[in-house]
């Protein structure tokens, strides 16, 4: 009989990736934990690329979609959406944005992808500031801002370009200064940059916490002191809070409250963890920037109502059991416990993360060049364990990844840190 590997790479691109030599078919969940084909148990530590964000098949998420589903699944953006009002509702308010307008997609990729369009139309630009190393998801205006090699297939875009220094603390040159100082010379970056751009920019786009890049981020209040010098130019921000939001970073519900001191964003983009699987993804911005499209759209599968039930049934359940609070407690903990192993891991430079949302950055040990090798054979030994990781880190993939759904229990978080231990010290 073929196999299921077999059968994929025979009709889905090889661009798509794989984890692990021999690709792993995940079948069911509950909690934190998923099985195989092969009946194989795993403490997800990955959740489906931080998407499963409160459990695995979370009963009053079931129900919810169970019971729309019963009564209808899809009627597009054309009608009025009892669920998808409720949900905007919601948004809303948590959101921070005064005066805010919620749009709906279906991924993170076209929230932000919305989020161009919309600055671009209101400024009259196509001119886009992105950061180093950043990752903005794969249509091709986002590729086209993307700051990672790795996940930008062409250099082809309707938009130009420029990367501002930041994102990334202990590597880069300005990795040797002080956090005030670091910002400082970003903040000089931003303004040498500006002095070199034609006419008006429309905006700034960034991660709060870089995803893909490997869970790398500035110090705190870097984006509150660049805001400063955006609103002197009218320059839009937009925090990318695709993996950031909802509670991730335990210490704020979204990253962009980590710089905070100069006001919300203009725009803020959601995805993933907000549907803890179903596909929601959405822009908010103030009304006057939402509005100021003179065309006519709509979203055929952006705001579901089944999606939509999905998203307020999850919502509901992380704010009335304050998992952001746990993914602070939790990961705190964590975080301590991956740090005292990396202590006696020559192949490990740094533990960073905030809340569960955790990297781990390997090296050659004794050097301080990047490891992908490593990585990649850390994240096999690990799935032998019993665990599921990611990767990602730059253009080198050398950062293990580390991003549970936010309910983890202590003992889950001490049962992972064992078997990443174990598998750390194989390599």
């Amino acid at each position: 009989m073929t196999s299921l590997y077999e059968r994929h790479r025979a009709v889905i691109p090889d661009w798509v990736a794989l984890y692990y030599k021999q690709p792993v078919e995940i079948t069911h969940g509950e909690g934190r934990h998923v099985w195989d084909a092969d009946g194989n148990r795993y403490l997800d530590f990955f959740g489906g690329i931080l998407t499963t964000m409160t459990a695995h098949a979370l009963p009053e998420v079931t129900k919810a979609v169970s019971e729309q589903a019963g009564r209808i699944v899809h009627s597009s953006t054309l009608y009025l959406n009892r669920p998808m009002v409720e949900l905007a509702e919601r948004i809303a308010t948590l959101s921070g944005i005064p005066d805010a307008r919620v749009f709906f997609t279906t991924s993170g990729t076209e929230a932000n992808d919305t989020a161009l369009l919309l600055a671009t139309a209101y400024r009259r630009s196509n001119q886009i500031l992105a950061m180093r190393n950043s990752y903005h998801g794969r249509s091709f205006s986002a590729v086209g801002i993307t700051g990672n090699r790795a996940w930008s297939p062409t250099s082809l875009s309707p938009l130009q370009t420029l990367y501002v220094h930041g994102g990334v603390r202990t590597r880069g040159p300005y990795a040797q200064l002080s956090d005030a100082q670091f910002i400082e010379a970003c903040v000089a970056d931003l303004e040498d940059i500006l002095g070199q751009t034609r006419g008006s920019v429309a905006a700034l786009i960034a991660e709060p916490i870089q995803g893909v890049g490997g869970f790398t981020s500035p110090p705190d209040g870097l984006y509150a002191a660049f805001r400063e010098v955006l609103d002197r130019h009218g320059i839009l921000w937009i925090a990318d809070e695709v993996q950031t939001g909802w509670g991730r970073t335990g210490e704020h519900f979204w990253g962009w409250q980590a710089h905070a001191d100069s006001g919300p964003p203009d725009m803020l983009t959601f995805a993933k963890g907000i549907g803890n699987g179903m596909s929601i993804g959405g822009v908010v911005a103030s009304a006057e920037i939402m509005n100021s499209l003179d065309a006519n759209s709509i979203s055929t599968f952006g705001g579901s109502p089944v999606t939509m039930a999905a998203g307020i049934a999850n919502l509901g359940y992380l704010l009335e059991h304050d998992l952001q609070g746990n993914a602070r407690r939790v990961g705190g903990l964590l975080i301590e416990r991956l740090r005292a192993i990396a202590a006696g891991a020559p192949a490990v430079r740094e533990v960073r993360g905030r809340g569960l949302m955790i990297g781990i950055e390997l090296v050659k040990p004794g050097t301080d060049e990047a490891n992908p090798e490593a990585a990649s054979a850390v994240l096999e030994a690990a799935r032998e364990g019993g665990l599921l990781i990611g990767k990602g880190g730059g253009h080198n993939t050398s950062v293990l990844r580390i991003a549970p759904p936010l309910s983890l229990t202590v003992s889950e978080a001490e049962e992972g840190a064992a078997i990443l231990e174990r598998a750390l010290q194989q390599v």
